[in-house]
């Protein structure tokens, strides 16, 4: 039996896959060749044509591996780059909509809690000094106005935590609104001549000062609320409230103790946010200087 003719290849490239060590007869190296040159011949799928395997992606027949020789790799279509473009557009479209997402979130009820906290103060001040200031009625209206914000205080915070509703305006704007309703309170008492100055200047001294250390160390951590702070701010309200209410009798004596009460916790609570926040900055300081040297090493 002779070898295969070219022309029984599948013309030139036939014969040049169906060339093999031995010219006598058919070798598996051949073989292969007549089945792919059969394959390559065969009708399509409507058997009106040779099938198009580049209608599916498939390289020519030229292209397929043969013994000893290493295909070549088959340049990217369109279609590939088209793919990855798309792939690229979906993942940026993805992170505009997780954003989006993370914007709405923002009109959530802890927010919208501290947002009312922030509109009760001018209509506290408006009620606190409506007809001179000293009226029972206008008095008890602006302490509903400030038991409502001292109360919401309470509530934006834990809802905030317990359905993971922290958002940076509420970060921002929540010790805003608490200083901003103490603060008008407070002024508006020293300015009715219901409460001494000084008490005014510590209170407010002391919230301010600790708000701007937590924000010159925050580089190094955060100092944690401690119950001595929340006492303090419990006793705060409590006694700004009695001496917003037009007390008299035993209880307006009450009330005194009940502010130098919250004036002691004031100055101690400060005290104690100055010594962690020392603490703290040290610690930050040798955490860094070690870093340092164990990255020099």
């Amino acid at each position: 039996m002779t070898g295969v003719p070219a022309s029984a290849a599948g013309g030139p490239s036939g014969a040049r896959r169906a060339k093999g060590p031995a010219s006598g007869g058919i070798t598996p190296a051949s073989g292969r060749a007549l089945a792919r040159e059969a394959r390559d011949t065969a009708p399509g799928a409507s058997g009106d044509g040779p099938a198009r395997r580049d209608a599916v992606g498939a390289a020519p027949a030229d292209a397929w591996p043969q013994d000893g020789v290493t295909a070549p790799v088959a340049p990217s279509s369109p279609d590939t780059g088209d793919a990855q473009g798309g792939s690229t557009r979906a993942h940026r479209g993805g992170k505009i909509a997780a954003a989006a997402v993370d914007q709405a979130s923002v009109w959530n009820i802890a927010n919208l809690l501290t947002m009312l906290r922030l509109l009760l103060v001018p209509a506290f001040v408006m009620l606190m000094l409506a007809d001179g200031g000293y009226d029972p009625a206008w008095r008890s209206l602006a302490w509903a106005a400030f038991a409502v914000a001292m109360i919401t205080d309470l509530f934006d915070g834990h809802l905030a935590r317990t359905y993971n509703l922290v958002t940076d305006f509420g970060k921002i704007a929540d010790p805003i609104a608490d200083k901003a309703i103490m603060g008008a309170a407070l002024i508006c008492l020293s300015a009715l001549g219901d409460l001494p100055w000084w008490v005014t200047g510590v209170i407010l001294g002391r919230e301010l000062g600790i708000t701007l250390l937590r924000f010159l160390v925050i580089r190094y951590g955060v100092i944690p609320a401690s119950r001595g702070g929340k006492l303090k701010t419990l006793t705060q309200g409590v006694a700004v409230g009695m001496y917003v209410l037009a007390l008299t009798g035993w209880l307006a004596t009450l009330r005194w103790w009940v502010m130098a009460a919250a004036v002691v916790l004031t100055v101690a609570t400060g005290l104690d946010y100055v010594k962690q926040a020392i603490v703290l900055r040290r610690q930050g300081i040798a955490e860094r200087k070690a870093a340092l040297e164990e990255s020099e090493a």
